[in-house]
This record gives C-alpha cells, sequence and structure tokens, in this order.
C-alpha cells in the first residue's frame, strides 16, 4: 500500500528511537531565564505532549504561562456519530484545563482563537495578529514545527515565526508527528538546532497524568471506525520520554 500522508503511513517504533545513540549529541538546555512564556498549540493536546513537561517546570518555577489553542479541535473525528464538532470542541477545552491542572499551572491563561480545525493555513495572517499582541511582555514563545508534516502544526509554526519577528522574544518550536514519520539521523530533520529539555521523574509523572487527561484523542470515542483513537498507545508513547525537544 502507498501512503502519500505520512502521519497515515506506518511510523517508527518508540523502541527505535530510544535506541538511538545521537541524543547524546543534541545539547541540554534550561528554562531558568525565562519569566513570561506562550505556548501555540494547533489543537488541544499540541501543548502537552509537545511541551507539557516544560509547562511543568515553568510553573513550578513560577513562570507566567499563557497557552493558546489556535483551533479548538473539532475536526478530529469529523465523521464520528457520538460527537458532534460542537461537542468535541467543548470537551477538549475542558481537557486542557484539566490538564494544565495535572501539569500543576491551573492558573495558566488559555486563549482560544477559534480558527477552523484542518484550516489554519488559510487563516495564517489572522493568527499573526491574534499572537502579536499576546507576545508583549512574553520572554518565550514556542509553538509546533513549522515542519511536523501536519498543515495546521506547520501554519501555526509559520505564524508564530513571523509574530515574533523583530521582537525581543526568544522562539522555539517543538515536534509532534515528526516522531511519527522521521527515523533517527532523518535528513528531513533539523538536528542541528534541535536541544533537550529534560524533565526529571515527577515532572514526567505529571506529564503523563496530563497527557492521560485527553480522553477524545487517547480512547475511542466509540465502537466504529470513525470514533478511532486518534493517538493510540503507540503514538503516545513519543511523548513520555524524561526529556523533550525543541527546535532553535
Amino acid at each position: 500500500m502507498t501512503f502519500t500522508d505520512p502521519i497515515q503511513a506506518p511510523g517508527t517504533d518508540e523502541r527505535i528511537w530510544q535506541r538511538w545513540q545521537g541524543w547524546a549529541a543534541l545539547p541540554t538546555i534550561t528554562l531558568e531565564s525565562f519569566s513570561h512564556v506562550v505556548v501555540v498549540a494547533a489543537h488541544p493536546d499540541d501543548e502537552v505532549l509537545g511541551f507539557g513537561g516544560s509547562l511543568a517546570l515553568l510553573a513550578a518555577a513560577g513562570a507566567h504561562t499563557t497557552v493558546v489553542s489556535v483551533t479548538d479541535g473539532e475536526a478530529s473525528h469529523p465523521r464520528s456519530r457520538v460527537l458532534t464538532a460542537a461537542g468535541l470542541a467543548r470537551l477538549r477545552a475542558g481537557e486542557t484545563r484539566a490538564a494544565l491542572g495535572e501539569l500543576g499551572a491551573p492558573q495558566s491563561e488559555v486563549i482560544r482563537l477559534h480558527v477552523p480545525d484542518t484550516a489554519v493555513a488559510e487563516h495564517e495572517d489572522a493568527v499573526v495578529r491574534a499572537l502579536v499582541p499576546l507576545l508583549s511582555g512574553a520572554d518565550l514563545v514556542v509553538a509546533p514545527w513549522s515542519g511536523d508534516a501536519h498543515g495546521d502544526h506547520e501554519a501555526a509554526g509559520r505564524a508564530t515565526v513571523r509574530a515574533a519577528e523583530g521582537r525581543p522574544v526568544t522562539c522555539w518550536q517543538y515536534p509532534v508527528w515528526m516522531w511519527h514519520w522521521a527515523a533517527p539521523a532523518d535528513d528531513r530533520v533539523p538536528w542541528h538546532r534541535a536541544a533537550r529539555i529534560q524533565l526529571p521523574p515527577r515532572v514526567r509523572r505529571l506529564k503523563e497524568a496530563a497527557v492521560g487527561r485527553f480522553t477524545t484523542q487517547i480512547r475511542p470515542l466509540g465502537p466504529g471506525p470513525d470514533d478511532a483513537a486518534i493517538l493510540p498507545p503507540e503514538e503516545v508513547a513519543h511523548h513520555l520520554r524524561d526529556f523533550e525537544v525543541v527546535f532553535r
């Protein structure tokens, strides 16, 4: 079978990633210098999958954190017979709040832009305009990687880079689907810009609990194939390591 979408194709087993010797070449960075952080998510759960442990570290350090959900994630199950798009959007917003509570960051400001799910690229300029005032006073903004092979992730990443241009704010990007379609030492990945953020065991446990809050994504909505889990255990495993990776 030929797959044109790398996200729909069979992915790289997490055990292969775990055996990769290249991790040692990635520099380790810390978050100590940041006090006002904006985390952009194309869909509710991206921020926790890609940067949840770091959010927990920032919250514990007393940093001000803002989570921007570009879409409401209402199109994750477009043919569901269990939930409407509006119902799914409401649940996913609640899941974000519950996950932030698990991370010790219940005070985080959550801003929903309500951009149509799967159509972020068509609204990219509007996302830039919405992000610009949110970056006022921020010293770090983090967004999905603009090479993640998911249209919404890539558009959210591009918009964030544009919003940060010319402003005194550090801009990082985190991969989500890359761990599925890429492989160790994959030349499609900018490893020269990659760095690791180490997560202590306690923080890793917090992140695992936070990921578990996204039940609409990690568990089936119903028995039919149109209600299958978006993130089965083999996908979730990529996001439960003792470190997170960002591109600088």
